[in-house]
């Protein structure tokens, strides 16, 4: 979440894997548009790939594959250019590819931004699998021409439904702005072989124009498209640029990723019927804006979607966890502007009717050890009321704090109590226990209890855990005052932790990512920060850890990380 910022662009700079500028298409132009042929007896170029390839939402016989082939220079994200092109894809349990498991074709075009998704099965559960792209170009879709090999990426199966599993391991990031910062976090996670996937919990990308957020200063790196994104051809571009960066990339080639989106792959405090950032009229209809917003994700994105137009989705690993993903931002309603009693409406939610139910139902209905929820906002409520006037200022603007009534973030659960209380009820009642949501968002970190009733914590028992992990690159507290670490920080968070017991940590400065590691004893967070995210090289050191224990819906911290 960020406010919105007016910007004047200064200069692009040029993305390594773009040729060319990016044509304007209205929304659903793209899909009719046809590319230029070679000149006369000219050798048509080869195809590239130039976005990386990616794997994700692994299945315990199965896993989905992406890319995205580029069939000539001119062929960029969102220009509706390039002619189609063949691609095979084939996977193997060793990185030479000896004895192909599985293989297959299809056929990347304009109509898809030249993306491609290949959703295998039959595969092993729990075993690591090798997989690459091939595609032939310069035949004019005959498959005639130049052959061209992707980089070679590698993947994950979920264990089988039923499997007794000693342990997963995840990667848990979110809040990733191109201009903020460099993606290290990125790096260091692609480096570690032992995870079983990364979960994305959110504002994978964001819609700004360049300049935009954060306002200060120049951006580090430029956005493309320069301006806000709109349409179906710059959220496509948008999306392309960020598929460049080297280190996300590596992301993608080592592990399978978990993803849902947030707001920012809309635009800011998006909700079911507009925006924060988005003027209807100026800037077209919400709609249509969303549509093609959706409709560039799932192209881009390694995203199975289960539901047509939603991120609500279930996986399993084996009987130790199952992994609950929602979507809160399609479904909900708007945002509370002041405190007026409003955020307690029961006619509000957050999640819609439907996908509640949906949650509610899988979580009574689990087996597995742990129930893991991926929610891209808080659930665990928040009160900054008991903050001094010159600490409350600054997070009001990093958090979207309402200026008049509840010092409260109308974007989180503390927005839509009412669906909140639902849910607690409903773990409570159905004896429902060892439920951790997992949240990006909000650029800190926090480990936090989710009480019955905040008003009489620690009396009120806790019906579940929280580990929010903090930002990528997007500015946090002290890059927002532009002030050293801690300069202000730690008197606010002693200040959140004393009128919000149930918190037992927050880091409102650092960025980095999060390593969850889940046995059969316990579900462990272990928490880590980048040196400077304005540098690309920057190293990763462990910071914190905290764990909940089996049955007791408690956090306590751990003085050494899992590995």
């Amino acid at each position: 979440m960020t406010s919105r910022h007016a910007s004047s662009p200064s200069r692009r700079t040029v993305v390594r894997a773009a040729a060319a500028t990016a044509a304007a298409v209205p929304v659903l132009s793209a899909t009719a548009s046809a590319s230029a042929s070679p000149a006369s007896g000219a050798a048509a170029p080869a195809p590239a790939f130039l976005h990386g390839v990616a794997s994700g939402d692994p299945l315990p016989d199965g896993v989905l594959l992406w890319t995205r082939v580029t069939p000539d220079p001119g062929a960029e994200p969102g220009s509706g250019r390039g002619a189609d092109t063949p691609v095979r894809w084939e996977v193997a349990e060793d990185r030479e590819f000896t004895a192909l498991t599985a293989s297959g074709t299809t056929l990347a075009s304009a109509a898809s931004d030249h993306t491609v998704k290949a959703d295998v099965r039959g595969l092993r559960p729990a075993t690591s699998y090798y997989f690459r792209f091939t595609a032939n170009g310069g035949g004019g879709g005959t498959g005639e021409g130049a052959e061209v090999r992707s980089p070679v990426g590698r993947t994950r199966t979920a264990p089988a439904t039923g499997a007794s599993v000693a342990g997963v391991r995840f990667g848990v990031v979110s809040c990733a702005n191109w201009e903020a910062g460099w993606f290290s976090a990125y790096r260091h996670l692609a480096a570690r072989a032992d995870l079983d996937a990364v979960l994305h919990l959110g504002d994978y990308l964001y819609e700004y124009a360049s300049g935009g957020y954060p306002a200060q200063g120049a951006a580090l790196r430029e956005h493309r498209p320069a301006h806000e994104i709109l349409n179906l051809a710059d959220y496509r571009l948008r999306h392309g640029t960020y598929k460049t960066d080297t280190d996300l990339q590596a992301l993608h080639a080592a592990h399978p990723v978990i993803a849902i989106w947030d707001d920012h792959e809309f635009a800011n405090d998006a909700w079911s019927g507009g925006a924060q950032n988005h003027t209807p009229g100026t800037e077209g209809v919400w709609e249509e804006r969303v549509a093609a917003a959706k409709q560039a994700y799932f192209e881009w994105m390694p995203v199975r979607a289960s539901t047509e137009g939603t991120v609500y989705r279930r996986l399993r690993f084996g009987r130790l966890a199952d992994l609950h993903l929602l979507d809160l931002r399609s479904f909900r309603s708007e945002q509370a502007s002041t405190g007026n009693g409003a955020v307690d409406a029961p006619e509000r939610t957050i999640t819609g009717r439907a996908q509640l139910d949906w949650l509610k139902a899988g979580l009574a209905g689990s087996d597995a050890v742990w129930k893991l929820v991926g929610t891209s906002v808080m659930i665990s409520p928040v009160a900054f009321g008991a903050l001094p006037a010159h600490l409350l200022g600054p997070l009001t603007g990093l958090l979207g704090l309402p200026k008049e009534g509840l010092a409260v973030n109308v974007d989180q659960w503390d927005g839509y109590t009412d669906d909140r209380r639902e849910l607690i009820a409903h773990l409570r009642e159905r004896g429902i226990t060892d439920t951790v949501f997992l949240t990006g968002d909000i650029h800190m970190a926090w480990a936090s209890e989710v009480p019955v009733r905040a008003a009489t914590y620690p009396l009120s028992p806790s019906a579940a855990t929280e580990f929010v992990v903090t930002s990528v690159t997007s500015d946090n507290l002290d890059d927002i005052l532009r002030v050293a670490p801690q300069t202000v920080s730690l008197a606010a968070a002693a200040a959140v932790r004393t009128a919000n017991r149930h918190v037992k940590w927050v880091d409102m400065d650092s960025h980095g990512y999060g390593v969850l590691d889940v046995t059969a004893e316990q579900a462990q967070m272990d928490y880590y920060v980048l040196s400077d995210k304005t540098a690309e090289d920057a190293s990763s050191a462990w910071s914190r850890s905290y764990r909940t224990r089996r049955g007791t819906q408690r956090v306590e911290r751990v003085d050494r990380p899992v590995r």
